[in-house]
């Protein structure tokens, strides 16, 4: 098999960067071009010193762009969909990690994000980029839009239990803690090191715009969420309230989990009697792609506490969109994904 063409288009940035790492060292691609307007000309090294050795191709203007096999975007939200006519001249399939084609409906964006939608009419074309749910969907598509990182991880901890329909949506509470580097590689007040060195700070305690992937992917009609940065560097964990129909026993989660899960490459539970690691701990999932999930069944009420971890530039966003990749293009979907994660970092 001829390997698989690929540019990268936005790739100065933290996931970017991720998406190189991963692309460069995978067995069936071929990295063209990587574009980025305010480095163009320089080596892709001298802003992503991990890859030093690995590439010497050096950044490209948009404009200069070649025709590819596949092009993952990584454009700011609302340049992704007034670029898109060009994007989709220069290669037959698409990966968007931006948020512009995530929602079906271009209502969800004038209300998520006061966004009056350019083209409307492409919205459907995409499939939403998480595998677990739409990987038939995936297969057959040529134009894929990577699931939100906090969006990915609150997801994955409450499709099982709502595609069941044993929860009282209502009264969901979902809380994420999320590391710096989902804020991207540009300064601001709150990224400045005095100000974000060991802060607990609440950045979005309601009305997230993730929460519009969340009720689209499981049929919620609406949930508490709240967001929190944290003293990581990359990571997220979600941890949900779910209360539920009627009560349910460790056993009846387990098998809930493995009926939905089970045959996942990319999700682990983590549910252990002992030990600082019986729960879900996004530390470990630095520079992986799993997703590890647990849960905790209140004994007192009809309550389960379930708890997602993810990195949230890796199953979050790069690695989740080479998962894409791979099962657009029939390839094995593990393919350039196979890092464990380190112990102890």
């Amino acid at each position: 098999m001829n390997k698989i063409k690929v540019s990268i288009v936005g790739a100065s940035g933290y996931v970017g960067g991720e998406a190189l790492r991963l692309l460069l060292s995978h067995p069936n691609v071929d990295v063209v071009q990587a574009t980025s307007e305010s480095n163009v000309g320089k080596f892709i090294h001298q802003v992503h010193p991990n890859l030093r050795k690995k590439t010497m191709l050096k950044f490209t203007s948009l404009e200069d762009l070649e025709e590819v096999d596949l092009i993952f975007l990584g454009l700011p939200h609302k340049v992704s969909s007034s670029k898109i006519d060009y994007i989709m001249s220069k290669a037959k399939k698409i990966i968007d990690k931006g948020s512009d084609f995530r929602l079906c409906s271009s209502e969800d964006y004038k209300r998520w994000y006061d966004f009056e939608h350019p083209r409307p009419e492409l919205l459907e074309k995409f499939v939403y980029g998480i595998p677990e749910l739409h990987r038939e969907e995936i297969k057959n598509a040529d134009y894929v839009a990577a699931a939100g990182c906090n969006a990915t991880a609150t997801i994955l901890g409450l499709y099982p239990f709502y595609k069941k329909g044993i929860v009282h949506p209502e009264l969901t509470v979902v809380e994420v803690k999320a590391g710096s580097s989902q804020g991207g590689n540009k300064s601001n007040p709150g990224s400045h090191h005095p100000e974000r060195k060991d802060a607990v700070r609440s950045y979005s305690p309601t009305g997230h715009r993730h929460m519009a992937e969340v009720m689209q992917e499981t049929g919620a009609p609406y949930f508490a969420f709240s967001a929190t940065s944290i003293g990581l560097v990359r990571g997220i964990l979600m941890t949900a309230h779910l209360f539920l129909r009627e009560k349910m026993q460790d056993k009846d989660i387990w098998k809930l989990l493995r009926s939905q899960y089970g045959e996942e490459p990319f999700i682990r539970f983590v549910k252990e009697k002992q030990g600082i690691y019986r729960y879900p701990e996004p530390k470990i999932l630095a520079g992986t792609n799993f997703c590890d999930i647990g849960f905790e069944v209140d004994p007192g009420s009809n309550r389960v506490v379930v708890l997602t971890a993810i990195d949230n530039l890796m199953k979050g966003a790069a690695g989740q969109a080479v998962q894409c990749m791979n099962i657009m293009f029939g390839l094995e979907e593990t393919a350039g994904l196979e890092f464990t994660g380190l112990h102890p970092i």
